[in-house]
């Protein structure tokens, strides 16, 4: 340790925390711009739309994000010559996980609203995308507000797994560090403790939200 003092090593870290946060962001908000898509194909009359739908969000929610992570990273290299780097496959592969599990939460939030509130829309003669965007987002967003701040703690935490392709985020940066110092527990223990300071905060916002704006029929 006369190299790696504890605060060297808790800087290195720091700074690998750095892009972790930043790949939560680009994954957060392509997930939900994404997912937004996604939320109206699935709520859409078209039974076409409501398929591919379904199957993505299936398919995102039904395999591990470490294989979706290899599929980027490596199925797409192979299947059509496309090589990403591992910043951009971690990219794809965390917009996609993130964009179902959006796409899931706000359908239901959506779905969870009375019928009598799409009723009532169309009785005082509102179309169809008139009722959602002035009746039925306006409450569904309401409501999904702290599932969806609660959800971007499992995004955060499953940025880990893009080390697996190279990523150099906080868990790989901890590996490696592990590599030169051997000193596995205090390395392991600041990089959890940095994740704490990630997730904490926003699980607490997560639950205050829920109670604050807790949905009243």
């Amino acid at each position: 340790m006369d190299e790696f003092t504890v605060s060297r090593i808790f800087i290195n870290l720091l700074i690998a925390a750095k892009w972790t946060v930043i790949l939560s962001l680009i994954a957060f908000i392509g997930g939900g711009i994404v997912g937004a898509a996604i939320t109206l194909m699935r709520i859409s009359s078209s039974k076409w739309l409501r398929g591919i739908s379904w199957a993505y969000i299936e398919f995102f929610q039904g395999t591990p994000l470490l294989l979706q992570l290899f599929l980027a990273f490596f199925g797409l290299s192979v299947a059509f010559g496309i090589n990403l780097s591992p910043l951009q496959a971690a990219t794809l592969a965390l917009t996609g996980f993130t964009s179902a599990f959006l796409a899931d939460i706000w359908r239901g939030s959506i779905e969870a609203l009375p019928q009598g509130q799409w009723e009532a829309g169309s009785a005082i003669g509102f179309g169809y995308f008139k009722q959602l965007q002035l009746i039925i987002l306006p409450q569904a967003v309401r409501m999904s507000v702290a599932p969806t701040v609660g959800f971007l703690v499992q995004v955060i935490k499953g940025t880990s797994l893009a080390s697996i392709i190279g990523f150099t985020e906080l868990s790989r940066a901890a590996t490696q560090i592990n590599n030169v110092t051997l000193q596995s527990l205090l390395i392991f223990s600041l990089a959890g403790v940095i994740y704490f300071l990630l997730c904490y905060p926003l699980s607490t916002w997560s639950q205050h939200l829920e109670r604050k704006l807790s949905y009243k029929t």
